[in-house]
């Protein structure tokens, strides 16, 4: 018997079953939908799309996008899994404490993503067609695909066209390099895996057997670590001309986050320290881009 999800379970049952539980607050509704990522995702699309040329009516259109796209799937999360989360005693989400109803997720799920829908095309028929693309392939993972073993396409799919929604918006509607798009679904595979790692024994309890939870937490860390890795050189060897000093710093400063993502946790196996280290190391790249001017096309 799991004892340890036998001790959790009844946690979660009386956070369900607390006066107040079941409400409808804002900031539980906030919580839910992952809102860390969902900014950060935002914040490094919209530098990339001021960068290219977009100006500030571009961009925001840009960032209002982007966000209403993340909070829908951080929502649909939340909403999907709430089940399992029960199950593995998961009381840190607001859907299980009861910090905010099922039905306003399911609800602020689908506002999100009616207003993404016009909010992408907005920027042209083929950028719109990019990104809702990639939100539709995010939908999919956490409708299902998060159980297969290509858990990690949907990952690959949405951070790979997220450049494509930026570039096919410009003038001539030019896609992103190939190189730009590889850096991207590289990173965002890397993202998978660091995001689930914490997750991977109470997922294999309940059923969820993506590619990180058939690998194991080890082998998990040592893909995630390669992949990341793997997405900062491109990402930095990819433009041409010179890379520079900032260029080698910054890949020596991906290798340090790397390693951060390889090493376990021994404090807090569920720590959150590798996701974390994911985005940062993203920003970082995209940062590099912004300085040296690099074009994405």
């Amino acid at each position: 018997m799991d004892t340890v999800g036998a001790q959790r379970a009844p946690a979660a049952t009386a956070a369900r079953s607390r006066p107040g539980a079941g409400g409808g607050s804002g900031r539980g509704l906030l919580a839910a939908s992952h809102a860390a990522p969902s900014i950060a995702v935002t914040a490094v699309i919209t530098a990339l799309a001021a960068a290219s040329g977009r100006g500030a009516a571009g961009s925001a259109l840009v960032a209002s996008a982007v966000l209403t796209g993340q909070l829908s799937v951080g929502w649909c999360n939340d909403r999907v899994d709430l089940r399992r989360d029960l199950a593995t005693g998961r009381v840190d989400k607001p859907l299980v404490s009861g910090a905010v109803r099922a039905r306003s997720v399911a609800v602020a799920a689908g506002c999100a993503l009616a207003l993404c829908v016009p909010l992408s095309l907005a920027n042209g028929l083929a950028a719109g067609a990019a990104h809702l693309t990639g939100v539709a392939a995010a939908w999919s993972y956490n409708l299902g695909v998060k159980r297969t073993a290509l858990s990690w396409l949907p990952y690959a799919a949405a951070f790979g066209l997220l450049p494509a929604f930026v570039t096919l918006a410009l003038p001539g509607h030019p896609w992103p390099a190939g190189w730009v798009t590889a850096g991207g679904a590289l990173l965002g595979t890397g993202a998978h895996v660091t995001n689930v790692l914490p997750d991977i024994d109470g997922d294999v309890r309940t059923g969820v057997r993506g590619l990180p939870q058939r690998l194991g937490p080890r082998r998990a860390r040592a893909l995630a670590a390669v992949l990341l890795l793997a997405g900062a050189i491109v990402l930095v060897l990819g433009p041409a001309g010179r890379i520079g000093a900032v260029g080698w710093a910054s890949l020596a400063v991906t290798g340090a986050l790397a390693l951060a993502v390889a090493l376990p946790a021994r404090a807090d196996p569920r720590s959150r320290l590798p996701f974390l280290a994911t985005l940062a190391l993203a920003a970082l790249d995209v940062a590099l881009l912004l300085l040296r001017g690099t074009a994405l096309v």
